[in-house]
């Protein structure tokens, strides 16, 4: 069994790869040939959640064990901790473990990536990031390899974090900058990712038409990053709407607010699917499932390297 550190598993998963393996595994679930069931949620020690995730297709099965704890960085320890184990689905051995940590923020990334690609007017930005954790660079990472977005502008609550992750666009040969709060650079951007664990929005409830914008951060009920009125107003998309109605609390409470109806949401198979143009504001919201752990792990242990002893 190879077990992947950090480093390995960054390796085993570019970005571009990773998202077409995620429109592989969006596109088959109508096969019946994938599994994954909703996830376990295991309530921890202040305010933290265990996550249990598994799923498997024809070929491989996983499961993936993520601890979150928000107040981990307080203590100099990271928010989101965890494992991907992958095993043959036939005979139950084990294949690899992979750094839990990575899959999450990288196929979290993509997914959003991938949206980008299929729903976005303007696909090459400029961009917008709002939150500077480790998703924040992720999906910089992922928009700037896999779409070729030249230029970021970056806010966070941590002034520090913000300028941080502004250092590391450049170092990539980006154009970057920090600023004090999204509504500065809203009518100069086509993409926004909000990456934060704040549990109230912290974009406006307008904003200009022709903008995506891919809300990864919040995945309880209680906790939404964009409000209401924004909700009304956009063409939403989901990652599956399951996942969606359990957890997207964007959506649950606009929902309840009379703001949004779930009828007129689509799924993300279901766009890949439609050839049909968007337009306006495209909201795409993302909460996680282990279909997209599962698609890393088909990226990470391809056929040569499944077959390694």
């Amino acid at each position: 069994m190879e077990i992947l550190d950090a480093n390995q598993t960054t390796d085993r998963l570019p970005y571009p790869e990773l998202a077409d393996s995620i429109r592989e595994v969006a596109l088959a679930r109508g096969s019946g040939d994938l599994q994954a069931p909703p996830r376990l949620v295991v309530p921890l020690q202040e305010e933290g959640v265990l996550l249990v995730m598994p799923a498997s297709d024809r070929e491989i099965a996983i499961t993936k064990l993520v601890t979150v704890h928000p107040e981990n960085p307080e203590r100099g320890l990271p928010t989101i901790q965890g494992e991907v184990l992958v095993m043959d689905a036939t005979t139950g051995e084990r294949l690899g473990l992979l750094d839990g940590s990575v899959v999450t923020a990288r196929r979290t990334a993509a997914l959003s990536m991938l949206a980008a690609r299929e729903l976005a007017p303007r696909q090459d930005g400029p961009l917008l990031i709002v939150g500077a954790g480790t998703q924040g660079r992720a999906h910089l990472d992922a928009f700037h390899e896999g779409l070729g977005v030249s230029r970021a502008f970056i806010y966070s609550r941590s002034s520090k974090s913000a300028v941080s992750l502004a250092g590391h666009a450049r170092s990539l040969g980006m154009e970057a900058e920090t600023v004090e709060g999204p509504e500065e650079v809203l009518d100069d951007v086509s993409l926004v990712v909000t990456a934060t664990t704040s549990s109230e929005p912290i974009l406006p409830g307008e904003i200009p038409e022709g903008v995506f914008v891919a809300a990864v951060g919040s995945f309880e009920p209680e906790a939404a990053e964009l409000p209401p009125a924004l909700i009304s107003v956009s063409q939403v998309f989901v990652d599956t709407m399951e996942g969606a109605k359990d957890e997207a609390g964007d959506l649950i409470q606009a929902s309840q607010a009379g703001a949004f109806n779930w009828e007129d949401a689509t799924t993300l198979e279901n766009a890949l699917r439609s050839s049909g143009h968007t337009e306006g504001t495209i909201v795409f919201k993302s909460v996680g499932r282990a279909l997209w752990d599962l698609a890393a792990a088909r990226t990470a242990f391809s056929p040569p390297s499944a077959s390694q002893p």
